[in-house]
């Protein structure tokens, strides 16, 4: 066994002493608002509820770990805590929706969109109410927690839902465009986040409009579509390749459902290889989502990249990120072997 496998061996088990190449220290409980960049959600919130009174919030025992208590601070008297009861309230929710409140209910991904599937659906996306549920801590990022709470099923799981729209949120400043163009989306929603330390990629707040990719680097060889928190991994990896003399695109395809075809076109088009990048199964997720677009075109070559249709391994988010090559190192070895084949 090699150094480095013996360090990540040590790493998944938990009792490393030695190389933190793949640890990351703040993948603590008790980590400080400052060390949790990327969320913003509740402040955010509480700005917007500043001038609008129909926005409530509601969380299920998570207001620290998810900042809602951000919210609940500066308007006690619009947050609910409705306890580890995720289902009921998605569809107290949809009730609140009724009355023409904007209800955002938020809780780690894998109660929010798993365990919350049927209320999603039938409580709030067929009666078109406006609930917006706010799955954080998605992907593999609970890293030791496991399996019960890693959420790699979500996006097949929901993007298949009539009248709801996916979206992921790329860092803070996305997650702040996106719930500004929430509140008056007329479909009900499922707003897909980090970790809260997610880097940054859009150093403003963008204008997002849902259904319209952003491309956020242009490049001729091939396209990478990616979302979430492979956004900046795919464009670090695109500054590794473009050392190599490999021209890489990249697109960050937000919104899953309602997918942006014209932007999946022209990277057929224009580069003829796209490579899919994504936190999620294999299966189901935003690289079969293109491959759905991509068979109404002409033949372009193309490759899904993401975690294998397996469960995933227990260790930290770091260690996890580079054993499934969804860091910036295994993004580039990735498209370079698709570009290379």
């Amino acid at each position: 066994m090699t150094k480095d496998m013996q360090d990540e061996s040590e790493i998944f088990r938990g009792t490393t002493t030695g190389s933190t190449r793949l640890r990351d220290a703040r993948s603590v409980r008790g980590t400080p608002k400052a060390g949790m960049p990327a969320f913003v959600l509740g402040e955010e919130l509480a700005d917007l509820a500043d001038s609008d009174p129909r926005i409530v919030v509601a969380t299920a025992d998570l207001a620290s770990a998810n900042r809602t208590n951000d919210f609940r601070d500066r308007h006690p008297e619009r947050f609910v805590n409705f306890s580890i009861a995720e289902k009921n309230m998605i569809t107290a929710a949809a009730g609140m929706a009724s009355t023409g409140l904007v209800p955002y209910v938020a809780t780690f991904a894998s109660f929010a969109a798993i365990l919350g599937a049927e209320a999603i659906r039938t409580d709030c996306a067929y009666p078109r109410m406006k609930v917006r549920v706010i799955g954080s801590h998605s992907g593999m990022s609970m890293g030791f927690y496991g399996s019960s709470h890693h959420a790699l099923e979500d996006l097949g799981m929901l993007r298949c839902m009539a009248d709801l729209t996916v979206v992921c949120a790329t860092d803070a400043n996305h997650l702040r465009a996106i719930l500004r163009a929430s509140v008056d989306h007329p479909e009900a929603m499922y707003i897909r986040l980090g970790r809260g330390r997610d880097p940054e990629v859009y150093p403003s707040v963008p204008q997002v409009t849902f259904g319209k990719a952003a491309r956020l680097r242009e490049g001729t060889d091939l396209t990478i579509i990616t979302c979430g928190s492979q956004v900046r991994a795919s464009l670090d990896a695109a500054e590794i390749l473009a050392d190599e003399g490999i021209s890489v695109r990249v697109v960050d395809m937000f919104t899953i459902s309602e997918m942006d075809r014209d932007e999946i076109k022209a990277a057929a088009e224009e580069t003829g290889a796209i490579l899919t990048v994504e936190e999620h199964n294999i299966t189901g997720g935003l690289g079969s989502a293109v491959t759905e677009v991509l068979i109404d075109l002409p033949r372009c070559k193309f490759r899904k990249h993401g975690v294998p249709d397996k469960y995933v391994e227990v260790g930290p988010p770091a260690a996890l990120y580079a054993h499934y090559r969804l860091n910036a190192e295994g993004v580039a070895e990735i498209a370079r072997e698709f570009h290379s084949a």
